[in-house]
């Protein structure tokens, strides 16, 4: 099986319909994370690491650590390019509510809940260091397509969209 098909088989499974105390099921909110991420013009691997953000959840890996997860295992097929926005969207929400005035008043009940267990705002040196991070910039736009990506009158492409771009991406 490839990487394009084992990660199809994912978005299909039924972890991919869990709400996760959002409007809109995970897999569904992962393709309009994506979808927005193409809309906005971004990159390839920026709108891979947008589609597979939380691709952690559909494997079943806890809350406060899916980012990471989710890298770690696509990491065996795509670079830092992809992987390191996807480990990094947790830490850019804390990071947004620490420096971006009314960025937690955005946020939906689930994610300003997890937020605590996540670690909170960043404090002055979280954010510094955070900011020196080489994929920093695309966490915070993959974070804001992530808090966009839960409007249940959106129907985003199917994963087969999606494909193709993915497949591209793979290292050989």
């Amino acid at each position: 099986m490839t990487a394009v098909e084992t990660i199809r088989d994912l978005f299909a499974g039924p972890q991919a319909r869990d709400r996760l105390g959002e409007p809109v099921p995970i897999g569904e909110h992962m393709l309009q994370a994506g979808a927005l991420a193409e809309a906005a013009g971004a990159e390839d691997p920026l709108v891979a690491a947008a589609l597979l953000h939380d691709v952690g959840h559909l494997f079943g890996a806890d809350e406060d650590r899916h980012g990471e997860s989710g890298a770690r295992w696509l990491s065996q097929w795509f670079g830092g390019a992809v992987t390191e926005p996807v480990r990094l969207h947790v830490a850019a929400k804390r990071y947004l509510c620490a420096t971006e005035p009314g960025y937690l008043g955005l946020l939906s009940a689930e994610p300003v809940r997890t937020l605590v267990w996540q670690g909170g705002p960043m404090k002055p040196d979280e954010r510094a260091a955070f900011e020196a991070l080489p994929h920093a910039r695309d966490a915070v736009a993959v974070r804001r397509w992530d808090d966009a990506a839960k409007d249940p009158a959106v129907a985003p492409p199917g994963f087969a969209h999606f494909a193709p771009l993915l497949a591209a991406l793979v290292r050989a």
